[in-house]
Parts: structure tokens; C-alpha cells; sequence
């Protein structure tokens, strides 16, 4: 795989075998260099630009420190191709997710389905959003669910390079263990590459069958420079 590749070959020649088996092991799994550098270059730089339906600071939320903008539609066609491409490779790992924890619920196999899931909810608001953080911006943990309807798994990519553009800015998942103390995973992608991980729990096998671990998600403080990332959930929200 070349970063010279149209991005849907890039995602169609992933191995995919592996990313679900980790992805379902450790409830994320990282991907390198999905995007490439120019790919990175023109979503940052766009930042400023009218794509956008809403503008979020954060700290007048208790979000963290940091802004974020959601997409309008149309989307950009890079996170449509993300969006429709990655979604069909994943929706098996999701629907093994719900037959183990005993979830009447099964995942539709495109993502053009699943987001009139969304719609028939009223939840017709895109929720791709690109994140700027300058020093000392950071994001408290949270999960992305945006109503009623959601996909379970979802999406991160750095646009920046780590320890080059910025410091510190780690990417945090925390497990919630049952009668246990949280287990923190503090992750580290580059620049281009594809963190996929759960949007709200995902199943662990115990000595009784599968049980439920909830997880969150954020971004640790920024110690200098200015990160970006971009964020792509699969279900819409309805504001």
C-alpha cells in the first residue's frame, strides 16, 4: 500500500482480517498512514473555510480547551469515501459484538443503510468533525452517540505528526473493567493514520460467557504546538 494510491484502494487493500481481529480483542486498533500527507494538508488547511454547519468551543462546555466543526452536507468527498468505505469492512465486527453480548440488534452490510437508520430517528445532522488544539488544549473522555441510533465503532485520523507538529496530545481510551479500577490505553498515531475504536462498550469473554466493558475516549493536554485530527462517526445526530 502507497500513499500515491486513490484512498479506496488504499482502504480495499488494508488487512482487513487483522485490524477486525484486534479491533474486536482490544476495542481499537490502529492503522497507519490511511490518509496521505497531502490528504492531512488539505483538511487543515481547510479549516477555516464555509464547510462547516456548527463551530463547538470547548471549554464553554466543560468539552476541555480546543474548538472543533462539525460537516455540513454535501461532505467532502474524502469523508464520504472514508465513510462509505470503511463502514462494510467493519459492520461484521459490530454485529459479532451484538450476537455476543446477546443484543437483539443487527448492523445494515453499507453505510448509505445505516445512515437512513439515522434519518428514520431524525437524526439527519452529519457528524464528521475536524478538532484544533493549541498548548494546554485537551478533551475530557466521552463517548460519541448523538441519539437514539448509533453505530458502535468509529473513527479517528491524525492530521499532524507527533512529536514534530506538537507534544504531548496523546490519544486516551479508557476501559471501564466491572468491580474494577478503569484501565487507560494512551495511544500515539501519526500522521495519517486511522484509529478505529469502540464507541461505547464492546464485549469481553469471562469464565461465564461475554460481559460488557464501556469505554471512553479523549485527547491528554498538548504540551506545545497545535494538533489536529479528524473525527468520523458513523451514525448522524439529530443537532
Amino acid at each position: 500500500m502507497t500513499s500515491e494510491q486513490p484512498l479506496k484502494d488504499r482502504i480495499k487493500n488494508l488487512n482487513w482480517g487483522q485490524i477486525n481481529q484486534t479491533l474486536h480483542n482490544k476495542g481499537f486498533a490502529i492503522v497507519k498512514q490511511v490518509l496521505s500527507e497531502r490528504d492531512c494538508d488539505t483538511l487543515i488547511s481547510n479549516y477555516d473555510a464555509d464547510e462547516y454547519r456548527k463551530t463547538v468551543n470547548m471549554e464553554r462546555y466543560r468539552f476541555g480547551y480546543g474548538e472543533y466543526k462539525y460537516y455540513k452536507y454535501p461532505l467532502p468527498s474524502v469523508i464520504t469515501d472514508l465513510r462509505e468505505t470503511v463502514y462494510p469492512h467493519i459492520a461484521p465486527v459490530a454485529n459479532k459484538w451484538m450476537q455476543e453480548l446477546g443484543i437483539n440488534k443487527q448492523f445494515p452490510d453499507t453505510h448509505e443503510e445505516m445512515k437512513q437508520l439515522s434519518h428514520g430517528a431524525g437524526q439527519t445532522k452529519p457528524t464528521a468533525l475536524i478538532l484544533q488544539y493549541t498548548e494546554g488544549g485537551f478533551n475530557t473522555l466521552h463517548q460519541d452517540l448523538y441519539g437514539d441510533v448509533y453505530f458502535p465503532i468509529q473513527m479517528v485520523f491524525m492530521l499532524d505528526q507527533h512529536n514534530r507538529d506538537y507534544t504531548g496530545g496523546e490519544f486516551v481510551i479508557t476501559e471501564q473493567v466491572p468491580r474494577a479500577q478503569s484501565k487507560a490505553n494512551v495511544l500515539t498515531p501519526g500522521m495519517g493514520d486511522m484509529v478505529l475504536f469502540t464507541t461505547k462498550f464492546r464485549p469481553v469473554k469471562g469464565a461465564k460467557g461475554y460481559y460488557r466493558v464501556n469505554m471512553k475516549h479523549g485527547v491528554s493536554p498538548v504540551h506545545s504546538g497545535k494538533r489536529h485530527s479528524l473525527g468520523i462517526i458513523f451514525h448522524d445526530a439529530l443537532s
